[in-house]
């Protein structure tokens, strides 16, 4: 079976960089096209800055890296420098890149890859708010038809929010974005905190990490050191969560996850719970499902898979 053709669309952010790091370790499960930028985490300047330096950590400078929207649809940005440091990167010292960011505009590589592609062979793997993806859907509705799957991180139900009492970060950022996302009729897997907040980095996991004894090991070592900190005085957890390698380890792996298919709106008016993502668990509603929502997975599983592709790079 030949490797499932994706691209990132990303904000990094320490667990971004893990999720691109497990993506680049996997070519034989993931052929990964280009990175695309927005801004989330921190400003675009950052993670198109820092999507650049991941890829050179990991020895990948051919994959083509791209700047995308430096703000939500409609609304003022809101980042997250109080998880991730002033970098988005912050924990190890990491150089400046030497590889260049691609001239095109990312949303405009989103548009022409899938153009040239059949449908049904790229998968959109959103890592960060939704703002790159919706913004080529409304730019040229004829490639939604082209796209595969999406599988992103975002979201929640059980474990409401994470930036309000309501919304996870991703979705509250560009709620609207989400909203056009999810109504777009592409079929969707969804990584939200509910399964996320299970891949926690315990000391013996990040041990295992470090103790790869190479420059990717100790610097995701160091990252989730790092940002662990914010995580385990929030939540009274062992360890920090990894959310987003949970997209690419569904890429490889997707048994080690379950969850049901249902239905998922996004709310875009509420000031009290904007950027919920109303998940129809228990399937209340004859609302169509339009989500493969992940509820669960095997985290030891997952850490094995994570530790074993990181030994690769």
């Amino acid at each position: 079976m030949s490797a499932r053709k994706i691209i990132i669309d990303t904000d990094p952010g320490q667990d971004d960089a893990v999720a691109i790091l497990l993506a680049l370790a996997s070519p034989d499960e993931i052929d990964v096209l280009g990175l695309t930028a927005v801004a989330g985490n921190v400003p675009l300047d950052l993670t198109s800055k820092n999507a650049r330096i991941i890829c050179e950590l990991a020895g990948k400078v051919d994959v083509p890296v791209f700047g995308g929207c430096d703000r939500p649809l409609s609304r003022k940005l809101v980042t997250a420098e109080h998880v991730h440091g002033k970098t988005g990167l912050d924990g190890p010292d990491l150089p400046d890149p030497e590889m260049q960011l691609q001239e095109q505009h990312g949303v405009d590589f989103i548009i022409d890859t899938l153009r040239a592609h059949p449908a049904g062979r790229i998968t959109l793997c959103p890592l960060g708010p939704l703002t790159n993806i919706a913004t080529a859907f409304q730019k040229a509705p004829d490639v939604v038809d082209k796209v595969a799957e999406i599988v992103l991180m975002g979201g929640a139900y059980f474990e409401v929010g994470n930036i309000t009492p309501a919304a996870e970060f991703n979705i509250y950022v560009d709620p609207e974005a989400a909203d056009i996302v999810f109504r777009s009729g592409v079929p969707i897997t969804v990584m939200p905190l509910d399964v996320t907040h299970k891949a926690l980095v315990t000391k013996e996991r990040n041990d295992a990490f470090r103790n790869i004894g190479t420059p990717v090991g100790m610097a995701v070592a160091q990252m989730t050191d790092f940002f662990e900190r914010f995580d385990k005085e929030k939540y009274g957890s062992q360890g920090a969560p990894l959310h987003d390698p949970c997209v690419t380890a569904y890429l490889i792996r997707p048994e080690l996850f379950t969850g049901r298919h249902v239905n998922v709106e996004i709310e875009t008016t509420s000031e009290l719970t904007l950027g919920m993502t109303v998940a129809d668990w228990w399937r209340v509603t004859d609302r169509t499902p339009n989500a493969l929502f992940i509820g669960d997975l095997d985290a030891d599983g997952f850490f094995s898979l994570l530790t074993e592709r990181l030994a690769r790079l």
